[in-house]
């Protein structure tokens, strides 16, 4: 089966990713509902608007964190399938909401899933995926947000065109979210479990035919069982140095290293103003004299914008360029593209000015060009790649909830009331995030993980686990590799040893 099996995995997977986009994305069209506002008596710029995003934030920063404990125990497959049964709950009771508790609730459980799949997806992926290749399997989880970011627009704004007395404008764009829901679930049960989570509970057989549907191209099979061998000699190193809980990734010298990196990168992603603009891009338009009809229809057009500029760069770049350049890449040009955005606004305060709005509508669209050719795609393969074995479900986990969701929270409850207060002002906060605490971490301390293993991925961080361990256990682990090497020659590779 080889690389179109492997592909037809991470694709299947990222489903859950378009989730993610587009329950990130519904809200921006629900909220330009008349009918939703006059139903739940609030305003664009209200204070239950900012509640709605950020109950959402909050529920995904809880459901990431608990991801951590069902992806060790219970494996990667059901963490996502997980995600997909509460979010069929979460659509649910918005779609039939009648009161506030209830869309607030049903966003909770949303996002609840949405911080399963975020922090599950990429880590299925990366275990799943060719080093070589590993880059644009991974990125493959941007992509797909991106394209739930579209749907979501597109849906929006056909429901938009009902008359405003009618609730299916929300409604029906809410009760979506059921489809991708029940495709994510169902085809879960028919794609294997992650190789290296095999390993891990030591059902080898098992874990070496998954490696081979995934891996094998017709004449390497020496390349796969060196593969499987690293994976397994790491595992069984890592594990000599005990069962780690939540405490272990912050006293472990190396795992908490590469701990801070994946917060660091899903933190510096919030801090380039992406998903503020992705939620408020309607308001932002809005200041700058775009409303109605048109409104929507340019978000639609910004949410296209995006997934394109991705496909191109984890198709053709990602795995060439690495991680590290593009990032420092965004952290630059976005925050000048925020800084042309900013003076734009200042001189065009009543958005009355057609060549600054359009202007304005130009740097927007750049901003999410940019962030596709740099934190997009690589802020998810980055945080995969950086995590030990053992630590690899709870370290995402953590990653994705405080430096991901947690920050999104804050952002997400703050941002319609800056908007509202400082407009355009408020640009400059990112910009100073991008220049003064992103670009300098970046350049001074990421590493560049491309075309590695993830077992190699190890000595950028200061060695494998092997070396970590007491020399006598150190030497029985690389006895035992060389065991089962001349146990299985390579040649006849069949079966593990």
């Amino acid at each position: 089966m080889g690389r179109f099996f492997a592909v037809s995995v991470a694709v299947l997977a990222a489903t859950g990713s378009f989730l993610f986009g587009y329950d990130s994305g519904v809200m921006t069209d629900v909220i330009q509902s008349p009918n939703f506002l006059q139903y739940f008596n609030t305003t664009q710029a209200s204070a239950i608007i900012g509640a709605i995003n950020s109950t959402y934030s909050g529920g995904a920063a809880i459901g990431s964190l608990q991801g951590g404990l069902t992806m060790d125990r219970f494996g990667r497959k059901f963490t996502i399938q997980m995600g997909a049964f509460i979010c069929l709950v979460g659509a649910t009771l918005q779609a039939a909401a009648h009161n506030l508790a209830m869309i607030l609730t049903g966003r909770i459980l949303a996002g609840w899933a949405v911080g399963l799949l975020s922090m599950s997806v990429p880590v299925y992926q990366a275990e799943c995926a060719h080093p070589r290749s590993r880059g644009m399997m991974v990125g493959m989880a941007q992509q797909m947000i991106g394209v739930g970011f579209i749907v979501s627009t597109w849906v929006g704004y056909g429901s938009l065109h009902a008359p405003n007395t009618s609730q299916l404008q929300w409604r029906f764009p809410l009760a979506f979210q059921v489809v991708p829901a029940l495709v994510l679930g169902i085809g879960m049960m028919f794609v294997p479990e992650s190789p290296r989570h095999l390993i891990e509970k030591q059902q080898y057989d098992e874990a070496w035919r998954v490696l081979q549907k995934l891996h094998f191209d017709g004449s390497n099979d020496a390349w796969i069982y060196r593969e499987y061998t690293e994976i397994r000699t790491t595992i069984e190193a890592e594990k000599a140095l005990g069962t780690p809980g939540w405490g272990a990734m912050f006293t472990v010298p190396q795992w908490r290293t590469r701990l801070l990196h994946g917060v660091a990168v899903q933190a510096f992603t919030q801090m380039t103003g992406i998903n503020v603009i992705g939620y408020y891009q309607t308001i932002m338009y809005k200041a700058l004299g775009i409303t109605g009809h048109r409104n929507t229809l340019v978000a639609g057009l910004y949410n296209c914008v995006g997934p394109i500029t991705n496909l191109i760069f984890i198709v053709f770049l990602l795995d060439r360029v690495g991680r590290r350049k593009p990032m420092l890449f965004g952290s630059i040009t976005i925050s000048l593209a925020l800084i042309c955005e900013a003076a734009l606004n200042s001189q065009n305060p009543d958005g009355q000015r057609l060549g600054y709005s359009i202007g304005g509508v130009f740097f927007l669209f750049l901003v999410s060009v940019l962030f596709s050719l740099s934190f997009g795609p690589c802020s998810w393969v980055y945080m995969a790649e950086v995590m030990p074995m053992q630590i690899r479900g709870k370290g995402n986990a953590f990653a994705v909830g405080v430096g991901n969701w947690a920050v999104s929270t804050l952002w997400n409850q703050v941002s319609p009331i800056a908007l509202d207060k400082i407009q355009w002002k408020f640009y400059f906060v990112f910009v100073a995030c991008n220049l003064c605490i992103s670009l300098p971490v970046i350049y001074f301390f990421f590493q560049e993980t491309k075309q590695k293993s993830l077992e190699e991925i190890d000595l950028l961080f200061g060695g494998r686990a092997l070396s970590t361990l007491p020399e006598e256990v150190g030497v029985v682990a690389l006895q035992d590799e060389k065991e089962q090497a001349s146990v299985l020659p390579v040649e006849d590779a069949s079966y593990p040893a």
